[in-house]
């Protein structure tokens, strides 16, 4: 399973996504939007950075999904 470093200050969400396999962009997406759901219902829970993950996300499936089509 792939890990997503969210501390580390010198690399962006973007380039982290660009690394992860597609398999594991997926697994990703799909992890992000059930702590989004967890934490919408906790009034207490950490802010939810999603927006910028899904963005990333979306946008690299996009790419990818592009670049397939070309190779074809």
């Amino acid at each position: 399973m792939a890990q997503f470093f969210p501390y580390f200050v010198n690399v962006n969400v973007a380039d982290q996504i660009r690394s992860l396999s597609t398999k594991d962009l997926l697994d990703f997406w799909e992890e992000t939007q059930y702590m989004e759901e967890n934490l919408n219902t906790d009034a207490q829970g950490m802010p939810a950075y999603n927006v910028e993950y899904e963005r990333a996300v979306l946008q690299e499936l996009q790419i990818r999904s592009c670049m397939g089509n070309l190779e074809r």
